[in-house]
């Protein structure tokens, strides 16, 4: 008589298999937006009980906050890398619009929207939504400042004027989102508005019509 031996059960280590989680929670986000993140979604993402993910994640409101500040660190790190490349902040500008409405974020632009809503119900991620906003504002006004000093732009007030082109290209996104349309057509005429608003010479910040 043969016998079959028991295959050994291999346990992970914890900061492994935490971080499995939050992989399986930021990857069922990306494809269906913070709103998919209930337990039993992530554990079956993840393959596991849903009684791990507790013991791993015990506040659902902390895994949703943390998953956000990813997905989203993980853009700004993209587009820091685009503005980058440019040579002078007109430049930079210009790229900051093409790339932040190219119609290629759009699985962001559901995070971002649904991080404002769910926001009022869940403050880890109300905290983690502010300090991403201040980001992204401090990204576009360093841009501003710069043009700025070189004299390419004039206004006196770079950090009001990137809270309102901020705000201008989030709902334009917000908008296409929600009415299933392109973006990109937008670009150009977003570029003109940012030029007023930066006091720019018409027609000096670059972007691909």
């Amino acid at each position: 008589m043969s016998s079959t031996a028991a295959r050994p059960r291999t346990r992970k280590a914890p900061a492994e298999r935490a971080a499995e989680i939050v992989a399986a929670a930021t990857e069922l986000a990306r494809e269906d937006g913070l709103s998919a993140l209930t337990l039993r979604a992530v554990a079956e993402r993840a393959g596991v009980a849903s009684g791990l993910v507790a013991h791993y994640q015990p506040s659902m409101d902390d895994l949703v906050a943390r998953v956000y500040t990813d997905l989203v660190e993980e853009e700004v790190r993209d587009v820091e890398r685009v503005v980058a490349a440019a040579d002078e902040p007109a430049g930079r500008l210009g790229a900051l619009i093409e790339t932040l409405m190219d119609g290629a974020r759009e699985e962001l632009t559901v995070v971002w929207v649904e991080g404002w809503a769910l926001a009022r119900r869940n403050e880890p991620l109300a905290l983690a939504v502010r300090a991403q906003m201040q980001r992204w504002q401090s990204l576009v006004e360093s841009i501003v400042a710069d043009g700025c000093r070189a004299g390419t732009f004039s206004t006196t007030e770079p950090g009001e004027v990137a809270w309102e082109l901020i705000g201008m290209i989030d709902g334009l996104n917000a908008q296409s989102l929600a009415r299933g349309t392109d973006t990109t057509r937008f670009a150009l005429r977003t570029a003109r508005a940012a030029e007023a608003l930066v006091g720019a010479q018409p027609g000096s910040v670059p972007v691909r019509a």
